[in-house]
């Protein structure tokens, strides 16, 4: 019974056919690709975006003899100071949406 407690305590053996040390690795020839450089198109200028210039309040308003006249309407869901903008058969505001149709 010894024997068998002597050989459970020996380490396994490995199989001679393979080699315990590790090979280096096998460097390849290093072959040098040509360098393609990708062909560039030439670029199209765009031309500068217009800026839209803001409309003052004058134009707004018509001044007559009697005085200031508004040219559209204020919006009736907002109140005074939100005008409605003219959009041919209705006038619609932008502060909340509110569309009123012209009369035909």
């Amino acid at each position: 019974m010894a024997e068998k407690a002597r050989e459970k305590t020996k380490p396994a053996e490995k199989p001679a056919g393979k080699p315990t040390a590790e090979k280096p690795p096998v460097e390849k020839p290093a072959v040098e690709k040509p360098v393609e450089k990708p062909v560039e198109k030439p670029k199209e200028k765009k031309p500068p975006k217009v800026k839209k210039k803001e409309k003052g309040a004058h134009t707004r308003y018509k001044v007559d003899e009697k005085g200031l006249t508004r040219l559209r309407p204020y919006c009736e869901r907002c109140g005074p100071g939100y005008f409605m903008a003219d959009h041919g058969d209705r006038y619609s505001c932008g502060h909340c949406g509110f569309t009123r149709y012209k009369r035909v």
